[in-house]
């Protein structure tokens, strides 16, 4: 089923089940699982195997009935429901008692061990890919210079195979990868990582009149990288090819020969070219907020004087997650921080996979398992961790910006309120769609019926009952000012913040949406088609309308991307303004505006990969 409660809470059959297996076992449910035999805690966990056993079984009416079955097992049960639910929720659940770990037989290597007996140099096939591609680079170039290993013949033999091992991996040395290595589970890549590993595979092909088109390949990029992208990228020009990018960051848009300037707003208030040229016409185009920033005439403004904090500091000691070398990350708190460096030099080891985790455990009791250190000092400093970061705000297009920061939650108070409503007897949930009564339920409320097309993705069309509305004929003829609850969904953010200006609770929601720069984003705007950075922007604004502790930290990893210069100008008013009331926010940034008006630095380096991991 799709609810989510601990056997033990709602003490039905399963409950009822586990305790008939522990009483048949002979064993004690309260004591703790380390005192449990193996063999009995293997019953519990894998089942009975088919062996029926008497079960006594109490309803909900509170009859006793016995009967004999089998136990499928915890972890039988566990691993079934994940497989068949389709629910989200559940899905999510049942993961949170699920971790990798390496496979025992060959150790995380997935070769048997004849493949790996065989060696080049002393080396076999999964050291090679183990190491950092640089390293990698090193090695074959070594195997074709003087003091390379191979005879006569087998040199001959290994040249051209070496000479395309060189190239491809040169091309992944030129857009930034160094640091990845060989072997590295293309999940675990970041979009912009993956985007120019594709980008090398093209390098390779060396084309010719071919147009290009790239959607900000800067994207989790230090200025160092980004260069040597820039190179690889004028380098693919220059052979006859056309390279259109999509992009936000200052250098690319300076080294481009023309630039295509859209705007003057977002979402409705967008959709014009403003200017276009090369990047001295931009500069001086009179209403290209582009121009204005790459000109100077408007600019994020360096702070007269850095904060001193609340005098407390939050201390990781021994952190050695991935190339951590047994660093120690002291954050003094009530400050703005940024952690910088190179990709690949451990930002997100250090403060995601490592601090976060930690304290998200130790404050709010989080399952997740945190990478390696040896103590944490500092913790009762603070009172809880949030992490904003560009996951969707919801998988499906039942979740949107209304719903998510709760602000239609006031909004359907309101129309419950209408005399219209009282006559006719409607409650707030009449104006849910995600509850029979007033949704259409010919599309159970989503607006949009959903058409699998077996291999391709889902497509979503329109209801043709509702026509997109997600209500049902007597909902929608409620009306507040002349506007149904599905009129007030399809405004923008912007449009509904002069709407509702006399309500107090619905404005300050709103309002916070737009501090963020989401004035242009629909309040009913599926969350499916929000980016990653509209997303968090979203998140960011949920906290913002909290009431603050004063004692909260805040963690962001590279909340600039998809940021056009003014929205990142918003964004750090918007985070100051967080730190303001007292709490710490800790910003993984390559953008070097939000690094310059930062109180505390952290720089990790000084390269990638191996070479990188410590504290500069």
């Amino acid at each position: 089923d799709d609810s989510w409660d601990g056997p033990k809470d709602n003490g039905g059959y399963y409950w009822q089940m586990l305790e008939a297996v522990a009483e048949h076992y002979q064993v004690d449910l309260e004591a703790p699982v380390a005192t449990i035999p193996d063999d009995k805690l293997d019953k519990i966990f894998y089942g009975t195997g088919g062996k029926e056993l008497n079960v006594s079984f109490t309803g909900r009416n509170g009859r006793k009935s016995t009967f004999r079955a089998s136990f499928e097992g915890v972890i039988n049960n566990l691993e079934r429901r994940y497989r068949e639910t389709n629910s989200e929720y559940v899905r999510g659940k049942i993961s949170e008692f699920m971790t990798n770990r390496p496979c025992p037989t060959c150790g995380g290597n997935r070769l048997r061990k004849e493949a790996l007996a065989v060696t080049i140099d002393g080396v076999n096939i999964v050291e090679v890919t183990s190491w950092p591609v640089r390293h990698s680079l090193d090695w074959v170039e070594a195997l074709s210079g003087e003091s390379s290993p191979f005879s006569q013949r087998e040199a001959l033999i290994a040249e051209r195979i070496l000479k395309e091992i060189q190239a491809r991996l040169g091309f992944l040395v030129n857009v930034g990868l160094d640091y990845l290595t060989l072997q590295r589970s293309a999940g675990s890549l970041s979009g912009g990582e993956a985007q120019r590993i594709r980008l090398a595979t093209q390098i390779g092909a060396r084309l010719m009149g071919v147009l290009y088109v790239l959607d900000e390949p800067s994207i989790g990029l230090h200025p160092r990288d980004n260069d040597r992208l820039l190179t690889t990228l004028e380098g693919m020009r220059d052979l006859g090819n056309t390279v259109l990018v999509v992009e936000h960051d200052e250098e690319t848009i300076r080294r481009a020969d023309w630039i295509v300037d859209l705007g003057p707003g977002a979402g409705d208030r967008g959709g014009e070219i403003v200017a276009e040229g090369p990047p001295e016409d931009i500069i001086q185009h009179p209403t290209s907020l582009t121009g204005a920033y790459l000109s100077g005439r408007l600019f994020v403004p360096v702070p007269e004087k850095r904060r001193e904090g609340n005098g407390a500091h939050l201390v990781m000691k021994g952190a050695r997650e991935n190339n951590l070398k047994d660093v120690t990350l002291d954050l003094p708190l009530g400050k703005f921080i940024c952690i910088t460096g190179v990709s690949g030099s451990g930002k997100s080891s250090l403060l995601i996979d490592t601090l976060y985790r930690t304290l998200v455990r130790q404050l709010h009791g989080a399952r997740t398992q945190p990478g390696d250190y040896d103590t944490i000092e500092g913790v009762e400093h603070i009172d809880k961790i949030i992490n904003i970061d560009q996951s969707p705000i919801g998988r499906t297009p039942r979740s949107n910006p209304g719903t998510y920061t709760g602000v239609f939650d006031y909004i359907r108070d309101l129309f419950a309120e209408l005399p219209e409503s009282k006559m006719r007897g409607y409650k707030k949930g009449r104006f849910s769609f995600n509850v029979k009564g007033g949704r259409c339920e010919a599309c159970a409320g989503q607006g949009q019926l959903k058409i699998e097309m077996q291999f391709l993705p889902d497509v979503y069309v329109p209801c043709d009952v509702c026509h997109g509305s997600r209500y049902n004929r007597e909902t929608l003829q409620i009306l507040f000012k002349g506007k149904s609850i599905a009129d007030i969904l399809d405004m923008t953010i912007d449009t509904a913040a002069a709407f509702f200006e006399a309500f107090p609770k619905i404005i300050r929601r709103l309002e916070t949406l737009q501090d963020v720069g989401l004035g242009y984003i629909r309040l009913g705007q599926s969350a499916t088609t929000l980016s990653g950075g509209e997303a968090q922007r979203v998140k960011l604004s949920k906290e913002l309308s909290r009431r603050s502790t004063g004692s909260t930290l805040y963690v962001l990893d590279e909340p600039s991307v998809g940021l056009h210069a003014a929205d990142v100008h918003r964004l750090i008013d918007v985070l100051q303004r967080l730190v303001d009331e007292g709490n710490t926010v800790v910003i993984i940034e390559h953008n070097l505006d939000i690094i310059k008006v930062s109180d505390w630095i952290i720089d990790l380096g000084p390269e990638g990969g191996d070479a990188g991991g410590e504290i500069i």
